[in-house]
């Protein structure tokens, strides 16, 4: 099989690494930076620009597209140019190909379904974006999955809950504090490379949406006790969400973050077959846990 990982950067590296141990892999980005990165992982780099779909004629014939592009934390108009405008354009160049792929993964987030108030939700739970950059990601959803009837692409949308992994441990913010109370729904970036790997290999999905987060949410109080007892430090001040939302410096987006509230579930994702590698935060920070108690002694 080979695969193009369009906008490969934090998980599209791993799940690259993954891959190219049985499969072809090509990474695509636009920066030398990001194709330094991609050569460094050990597979093939090529130079496009998501903004411009002329420039993809450099990637080669595709059996699988995994459309794994960041918007680099700026706002809702980059997002849109991106993840909809960007998604669109590949769509229609790979689909005009003589030979079209045949099937498209697209990263997307939880971020999508919005405030549940701590309750369960799933792929049948409605979504809620919120934000002008959720929304953007709900509208590229759609046009993954309206691939299929587009261009004759299957789509599949895997939601992602929050990253962590190397060089996003936060500790700092957890083990200091204060920390307000609510959900942490998260996954490791390996898993999260590790099940878009296992939706390629075992053809499953197709079509669908799939909610990729580890078994368990976490309440961000008992995480941080947690961690601060693992690394032994003391555990960080808390807050309630009253409390923060009394800081008048707050953004309108940092209440909404405060305010939004919910717990994922990976059940169908467990049912497709998938193993987690790191099941719950305790497997996923320990090596991070041992580093940092092994430089402070």
């Amino acid at each position: 099989m080979r695969v193009a990982i369009l906008g490969c950067g934090y998980v599209g590296l791993e799940l690259g690494r993954q891959l190219s141990t049985d499969h072809e892999v090509v990474g695509v980005r636009r920066s030398a930076a990001g194709l330094a990165a991609i050569e460094a992982a050990g597979f093939d780099a090529v130079r496009a620009d998501l903004t411009d779909p002329d420039s993809l004629a450099a990637v080669p014939d595709v059996d699988a597209l995994v459309f794994a592009a960041s918007s680099g934390g700026r706002g809702p108009d980059a997002a849109r140019r991106i993840f909809v405008d960007g998604l669109h354009g590949a769509l229609e160049h790979f689909g005009e190909r003589e030979t079209v792929p045949d099937r498209l993964l697209y990263t997307s987030s939880t971020g999508v379904y919005g405030d549940h108030d701590g309750a369960w939700v799933d792929e049948q739970t409605e979504i809620d974006p919120t934000t002008e950059k959720t929304r953007v990601l709900a509208e590229a959803e759609d046009v993954a999955l309206s691939a299929a009837d587009t261009v004759g692409i299957d789509g599949t949308v895997a939601r992602f809950a929050g990253l962590y992994g190397p060089n996003r441990y936060r500790l700092d913010r957890y083990l200091t504090g204060p920390v307000t109370e609510g959900y942490l729904n998260m996954v490791h970036r390996d898993d999260a490379a590790g099940a878009l790997r296992y939706f390629l290999e075992t053809d499953c999905a197709r079509g669908e949406v799939v909610l990729v987060a580890d078994d368990e949410p976490a309440p961000k109080w008992e995480f941080a006790d947690w961690l601060a007892t693992a690394c032994g430090v003391p555990e960080p001040p808390k807050q309630t969400k009253a409390e923060r939302l009394a800081d008048e410096t707050l953004s309108a987006a940092a209440k909404r973050r405060i305010l939004t509230s919910k717990r994922c579930s990976n059940e169908y994702l467990r049912s497709l077959g998938y193993e987690l590698a790191y099941p719950t935060y305790r497997e996923g920070y320990r090596g991070t846990i041992d580093a940092y108690r092994d430089a402070g002694t």
